[in-house]
C-alpha cells in the first residue's frame, strides 16, 4: 500500500528542513501509534519499517515513546529537534 500526503508548500519546506527523511519520519509516527494502540505488534513494526531485528523496531519504539515524553513535559516541538519556522 501507498500513502500520499498532501501538505502546503510552505510548510513542507518547514518540515523538510526539521527532519532528515519526512517520509521516514512520518512513517515511524505512523508505526508508533499503531503500536501504543495495539493495533501492530513489535514484529508488524519491524516488517512495516523494512528493519532487519525486533531491536531495531523496539529502538524506534523507543524514541517515540521519549519524545511523547518530553513534549508532555511541556519542553515543546524544540525540544525534538524541530528547525522549522513556528
Amino acid at each position: 500500500m501507498a500513502l500520499t500526503m498532501k501538505i502546503p508548500d510552505d510548510l513542507a519546506h518547514d518540515l523538510g528542513a526539521g527532519f532528515e527523511n519526512l517520509g521516514l519520519a512520518a512513517l515511524e509516527a505512523l508505526a508508533a501509534e499503531a503500536s501504543e494502540k495495539d493495533v501492530l505488534s513489535l514484529e508488524q513494526v519491524r516488517r512495516m519499517l523494512e528493519l532487519e531485528s525486533t531491536w531495531q523496531a523496539q529502538e524506534v519504539l523507543s524514541r517515540h515513546e521519549s519524545r511523547e515524553k518530553t513534549v508532555e513535559r511541556g519542553e515543546g516541538f524544540g525540544a525534538l529537534g524541530f528547525q522549522g519556522a513556528v
